[in-house]
């Protein structure tokens, strides 16, 4: 089975190769810059070009889009905008137009709003699940909402399966040595509701979502089972949103406050990686 993986040079990206290539897969990169580590053969594309996603997805039975500009500031606000919903219409336009039965595309969390909030605000409830309001303030937030109402629109069109990941805050395993930092300081990752998720966990999602059958047009939060903290849920609701009431976890616990329960349940997917265990490691 042959799949598709744009940005795969990224920081994700090399763990889903892996998970991929671990699994039997036959695995074609697509970027605008060579990996570090030639993990798979790799073309460079532009993705805004409608006619770069047919010649990369030839022959293609998935794809895996993790290409995009990962947060506001890298670019202009229109720039970041136009490049990310236009690279996802485009790699799902070939995709559906060639045939290919299964996506997977990469939204974030972001797309709630809470991270890059020019006014910021407290969730509705927590966890944040997928039905929570998504209340984007920024392109980056707002690229992520129209990509999956375009996976929405291209599934109906082409019948082909389409899963968004709407990721936490990615960690690959050497960022865990930065934990100690702010484990005991709410502030620093409020916005993120305090979530993570290791790239080895993603990139069996990832795969998983690939493999799984009858999943339709899915949205599907990816974190941990853990907030990324040395306090308790209900120290850091205290500490940083007050006026949340309805919190349906144990404020005592560590329960990850990006709901990952749906991404469970229809993938058959279960996060193994947990920080305190990797601090301790290094």
């Amino acid at each position: 089975m042959r799949v598709v993986i744009t940005g795969g040079s990224g920081l994700l990206g090399p763990w889903v190769i892996r998970e991929f290539l671990s699994a039997g897969y036959d695995v074609l990169n697509v970027d605008t810059r060579p990996p570090a580590e030639e993990l798979c053969p790799t073309i460079l594309a532009d993705l805004t070009d409608l006619g770069d996603c047919y010649q990369v997805l030839q022959g293609a039975d998935a794809l895996v889009h993790l290409a995009a500009l990962p947060r506001v500031g890298i670019r202009t606000d229109a720039a970041t905008f136009a490049l990310n919903t236009v690279s996802t219409y485009n790699v799902l336009e070939a995709a559906g137009s060639l045939g290919v039965r299964k996506a997977v595309i990469t939204s974030s969390e972001s797309s709630y709003g809470l991270v890059f909030a020019k006014h910021p605000f407290a969730p509705k409830y927590v966890p944040v699940d997928e039905d929570h309001p998504q209340l984007p303030q920024d392109a980056y937030g707002l690229s992520k909402v129209v990509n999956e109402l375009t996976a929405e629109t291209l599934y109906r069109h082409y019948g082909m399966q389409i899963v968004s990941f709407r990721l936490g805050n990615v960690i690959a395993p050497h960022m865990y040595r930065n934990f100690p930092d702010f484990i005991k300081k709410p502030e620093v990752r409020k916005n993120i509701l305090w979530s993570y998720i290791d790239a080895r966990d993603a990139a069996v999602a990832y795969r998983l979502a690939v493999e799984k059958d009858g999943l339709g047009c899915a949205k599907l939060n990816i974190a941990a089972d853990w907030t990324s903290m040395d306090l308790t849920n209900g120290e850091l609701l205290a500490a940083c949103y007050p006026e949340v009431t309805d919190i349906r976890v144990d404020p005592n616990g560590y329960e990850t406050l990006l709901a990952n329960r749906k991404a469970k349940e229809m993938l058959g997917w279960q996060p193994m990686y947990h920080w305190r265990d990797e601090v301790a490691k290094l």
